[in-house]
């Protein structure tokens, strides 16, 4: 039996194939078409998942699609008539596009499919796929799940129990009251970008003070002690209008929102530290509730929310759970696996079997590339790289990094989900504290206050942090051992004392990736072999991408990327190429200060 799961035509379209019940490969569209958050149907997804799983589409038995579409239209038409005349230039911007696809959505994944699927439709709710994303493949037998985002149909958020094969969400919150949103309100207003700028908000969050909690608790939320809430929706705009804030909001925080680009100031720092605190009480006090309610000791999370791993690190330091386990892909994107996974074990049925780790192979499960390929890619692009062989690869590398150098690492299977986790990754020594604002100027092309997250050897992680936990997937914070901070607001970066300064946050914190043998194996080498050299387990992993792009997918991505950028030495599978091996490579990237200026950066 073989499913394929979809979501698609609102944020991360991706695709999932499942194949008698197992996990096979799944991939976001916009690391084939390199257009961020692409939302279009996952068409070279698709096309990829059915390859990596050896059949066409005439082969799928059954395409289940993340969300009920009609149920979204509902309720759009319902706030846009609540609200009238005032949501009109909302409503004419929206409907357009709805009316000739969103609607059409059988349609369009029968005329996208062609001829030969003869299969089923499935049209789970988005919170169910969420919530089969989250329990499905996590490693219990049973567990508690809570699933927050922006908003589904109606739903913003859901609580439930999962159970061998069943779920059974028992309560939700429904829009326009959403702790998602409440959230993208105060990234818009900091001068980020919804739907992607939330990372940038919870990196600035630390920078700040928590000045404006009574104010967002007395005029934007009422919160309550089990952790349900209710917003106060006049100051928002996303409701009806074309903005997530208005004047009442700016009445509230001292004036226009901060226009994109400009300058950052104590304020803009201060409102997201509020919001963070604010966010993590209210996850918090939900899953206290929801443990008080279940008794159950494990607890799964999904939904874009989810991937605020500062909550989760508190969750799982002050929360009653003795285990938590977090999907990976937790946004739109990895609605496509519980979709999938909602038509094998709900609608067919299937017994399902936990696994000792999980079920997401390390979320490993995209596309990888031959020697051969990589050895095309190389000559098209006229460059002559040195081949190593991956027996000797981790050497080589580890001692490029202890000399301070920055590598590209592309190996295996592509990451599903938004972090890197070894596997299309940039590194750095850790020990370095120049390397943070680098590192940010000279290769992602960002702001310099944006943290780095630490890869580490699991074996060694409680010598550098404060987790009590595996975090395969780099979603938890945790305290950084030794770690101590002085200073205020963006002076902290240059007042951190710390054994790795380069991945410690200025609130003493880490997002901590632990890496293990067994999923990752050349990497763990990797890793060994540095910590050989230096007597340090750590590095630097952040994504292999640039301001802007999607992570790399192909080797002609990653020879992109590291040739406009500054980075010293590629990984490429077993090969290695060194920059400066590459005459006038140089010559031809930005410097530090030419980025700041060129993108209005600190």
């Amino acid at each position: 039996m073989t499913i394929l799961g979809l979501s698609c035509w609102y944020h991360d379209a991706a695709a999932c194939l499942v194949q008698d019940g197992r996990i096979v490969a799944a991939a976001s569209e916009e690391r084939f078409t390199r257009q961020k958050h692409d939302p279009n149907f996952p068409t070279n997804a698709v096309a990829y998942c059915l390859a990596e799983g050896g059949i066409t589409a005439g082969d799928l038995d059954l395409v289940a699609f993340y969300d009920k579409p009609f149920l979204k239209f509902e309720r759009l038409l319902e706030s846009y008539l609540a609200y009238a005349p005032k949501g009109l230039p909302s409503f004419l911007k929206a409907m357009p596009l709805w009316l000739k696809k969103k609607l059409w959505i059988p349609d369009l994944i029968q005329k996208e499919l062609g001829d030969a699927f003869e299969g089923t439709l499935l049209f789970p709710e988005h919170h169910e796929s969420h919530a089969a994303s989250a329990f499905f493949p996590s490693p219990f037998e049973r567990a508690a799940i809570l699933t927050v985002d922006g908003v589904g149909e109606w739903a913003t958020t859901s609580w439930g129990v999962g159970t061998g094969n069943q779920l059974d969400l028992k309560a939700e919150i429904h829009f326009p009251h959403s702790l998602g949103l409440l959230y993208s309100a105060f990234t818009y207003f900091c001068g980020f970008k919804v739907n992607s700028g939330e990372y940038k908000l919870m990196g600035l969050a630390p920078y700040g003070e928590p000045r404006y909690v009574d104010t967002i608790r007395e005029h934007l939320i009422d919160l309550k002690p089990d952790g349900s809430f209710r917003l106060h929706t006049k100051a928002f705009e996303y409701v009806a209008g074309l903005r997530m804030t208005g004047r009442r909001f700016e009445e509230l925080f001292g004036g226009p929102a901060r226009e994109a680009e400009r300058p950052l100031t104590q304020r803009e720092m201060d409102l997201a530290r509020s919001v963070q605190a604010v966010t993590e009480e209210a996850m918090l006090r939900m899953a206290q509730h929801l443990h008080a309610e279940t008794g159950e000791t494990d607890l799964c999370l999904a939904g874009g929310v989810a991937l605020n791993c500062v909550a989760n690190g508190r969750i799982l330091r002050e929360g009653p759970y003795e285990r938590l386990w977090i999907q990976p892909a937790a946004g739109d994107a990895g609605g496509a696996v519980g979709a999938a996974l909602v038509a094998w074990h709900t609608y067919l049925g299937n017994e399902r079997v936990p696994q000792a780790e999980d079920a997401m192979q390390g979320s490993y499960l995209g596309p990888a590339f031959t020697e051969a390929e990589i050895q095309a890619a190389l000559t098209a692009g006229g460059l002559d790289a040195e081949y190593i062989g991956l027996d000797h690869l981790p050497e080589r590398v580890a001692a490029l990094l202890a000399q301070g150098q920055t590598v590209g690492w592309f190996q295996g299977r592509m990451e599903f989900g938004p972090r890197a986790l070894g596997h299309r990754s940039i590194l750095a020594d850790a020990r370095d504290p120049a390397v943070q604002r680098r590192v940010n100027l000279q290769i992602k092309f960002r702001e310099s206050f944006r943290p780095f997250a630490p890869s580490v050897l699991r074996e060694q992680t409680a010598t550098y942090f404060g987790l009590a936990a595996e975090s395969p997937y780099m979603l938890l914070v945790a305290p950084v051992q030794g770690a101590e901070i002085g200073g205020e607001g963006l002076e902290r970066l240059a007042q951190i004392e710390s054994a790795v300064p380069a991945v410690t946050h200025v609130d003493g914190s880490a997002r901590v990736q632990t890496v293990g043998a067994d999923r990752n194996p050349l990497y763990h080498r990797l890793l060994q072999a540095f910590e050989a050299r230096t007597g340090c387990p750590v590095l630097v992993n952040t994504s292999f991408n640039v301001r802007g792009e999607p992570i790399v997918c192909t080797p002609a991505d990653a020879l992109r990327c590291f040739l406009n950028t500054h980075m010293d030495a590629l990984a490429l599978g077993p090969y290695l190429l060194l920059k400066d091996a590459i005459p006038g490579a140089r010559a031809a990237v930005l410097s530090a200060e030419e980025v700041a200026a060129a993108y209005g950066l600190d």
